[in-house]
């Protein structure tokens, strides 16, 4: 090319979840019998929609209405009704224009850090969640900029470790908090949180919070949102219903914007993504109709209450199985439905491997019988 077509922060592009899926087709194509596991879609993990919500759902797609465009921000009644469910946890308030709908909250992360300024830089949790620490690095060209979660600590936030990035490194601009955590599932104690805004507030930082799962609690833990802890400081939250209803295939998720009066750099930011939105005109309608008709039934309630129970009992499975293993590092979830385990530190020694025979000779074996592996160093558990 004339010029150097790709940028530098592509590099960081990166969802090992999603990317094994592909070395397993290839190995299928040589003639292997692959055994598929979960990536994290619910709806794969046999978590039916009861026909109450099919129901309704149906009923839209029979209407005119449905595939026309919406507005770019979002339907106003959906806004609405979004705005006063906020407003009812008697902290920040705010007004329909503060939410604006994206294409699922993939779409939303990619537009946060898209229109960042190049120098600067979001922390956010490790382990981290790829779809937002790939979207940063790839923002800043560089590895992603995080604080750390402690697996001796239930996984929560080493407040000490975020001071003092914060502190030290001036190109930080927001947090990222991820409540309740993927890939953990820690659930952030209420003054964990406190303390989040406060180092927010003495750097002059925003907040950025993932809390696609915040209704998806068990085991006597609720998760406390943005909205109930943020004081005056500025703040994002992203909200959608893949996992809630859950609809993944929807693709339907939203920001809400908390404190935009507060700061006006924090204001142009979010003009900017609304802006952002009406370029593409709207995003996905069907949703957006069905969700006010959904949450706002009082059967949903009860739905969600039985779904995190289930959740919950699996969540005691796994900590009754693993939490026993003495070489492992063992926290048991609250929210969310994913766990992440680790071997205790000296467990594994550097010249540990894995054989693994191999039936027949492959070139993309290296034309090799017998393949050695180094030992991993953790579990990922979707349940």
């Amino acid at each position: 090319m004339r010029q150097q077509l790709l940028s530098e922060g592509a590099s960081e592009l990166s969802y090992e979840i999603r990317e094994i899926v592909k070395k397993a087709e290839q190995i299928r194509n040589l003639g292997k019998e692959i055994y598929w596991e979960n990536i994290g879609d619910p709806i794969q993990k046999n978590h039916q929609l009861p026909e109450w919500i099919k129901q309704i759902i149906a009923n839209l797609a029979l209407q005119n209405e449905s595939y026309s465009y919406c507005p770019s921000k979002g339907i106003l009644d959906t806004r609405k009704f979004l705005a006063e469910q906020t407003n009812q946890l008697k902290g920040v308030q705010i007004t329909p224009d503060d939410i604006c709908f994206f294409n699922g909250l993939g779409d939303a992360i990619a537009k946060v850090y898209q229109y960042i300024t190049l120098t600067s830089r979001v922390i956010g949790p490790s382990p981290a969640y790829s779809t937002h620490s790939s979207a940063e690095a790839a923002h800043a060209g560089h590895e992603p900029l995080t604080y750390k979660l402690d697996p001796n600590n239930k996984w929560y936030p080493d407040l000490e470790d975020l001071y003092n990035k914060v502190k030290y490194n001036p190109n930080v601009v927001g947090i990222l908090i991820i409540n309740p955590d993927n890939p953990t599932g820690m659930v952030y104690p209420y003054e964990t949180l406190k303390r989040i805004v406060e180092i927010a507030k003495e750097f002059k930082l925003f907040l950025i919070c993932d809390e696609i799962y915040i209704n998806i609690t068990y085991n006597g833990v609720r998760a406390y949102s943005l909205a109930e802890v943020i004081d005056d400081v500025p703040g994002i939250s992203m909200k959608g219903i893949s996992k809630e209803l859950p609809w993944p295939g929807a693709r339907c998720g939203w920001m809400e914007y908390y404190n935009r009066d507060k700061d006006n750099d924090f204001n142009r930011f979010c003009q900017a993504l609304d802006n952002a939105k009406m370029i593409e005109v709207c995003s996905t309608k069907l949703p957006q109709l069905a969700i006010p008709k959904i949450l706002g039934d009082p059967r949903f309630k009860i739905y969600r209450e039985e779904t995190n129970r289930n959740i919950g009992k699996r969540s005691k499975m796994i900590a009754d199985i693993l939490g026993t293993v003495p070489e492992l590092t063992f926290n048991e979830t609250f929210g969310a439905f994913y766990n992440t385990i680790i071997f205790r530190e000296g467990t594994l020694k550097p010249e540990q491997k894995l054989t693994l025979k191999i039936l027949r000779s492959e070139p993309w074996l290296n034309n090799g019988l017998i393949r050695t592996f180094p030992m991993i160093k953790g579990l990922y558990i979707i349940f």
